[in-house]
């Protein structure tokens, strides 16, 4: 499958796919007349790399983890702890909106409280 096929069918945006293809890690995408071809792993991979961006990580975390993912399991460790700091950071920013809400409630309170 094309990088535009891949695209196309699930939803993968081209520049995650031209991403994914200037990391080098892309071992079983053969080129094809010119065309990198996507197989299944390739399609697993990019999945999680899509997540990886969708929770947070930036493109050059995301190529760590999926070099350290493709090193294999003795970098379980690592790969635990990335995942660790984005969810502690992930905590922090709903505390911090958390306090943002009790604030503006209070505020919407005081308002009330006044206008009756």
């Amino acid at each position: 499958m094309t990088i535009q096929e891949a695209s196309e069918r699930y939803q993968i945006p081209l520049q995650i796919l031209r991403e994914y293809e200037s990391w080098g890690l892309c071992g079983a995408v053969k080129k094809v007349m010119g065309h990198w071809q996507y197989d299944d792993l390739d399609l697993e991979r990019l999945s999680t790399i899509m997540t990886l961006h969708d929770i947070g990580f930036s493109s050059e975390e995301a190529e760590l983890y999926m070099r350290l993912l493709l090193e294999g399991e003795s970098t379980g460790a690592q790969r635990l702890r990335m995942l660790e700091a984005k969810r502690v950071a992930a905590l922090d920013e709903i505390h911090f909106k958390e306090r943002q809400l009790q604030r503006l409630d209070y505020l919407r309170h005081e308002i009330r409280k006044n206008q009756r």
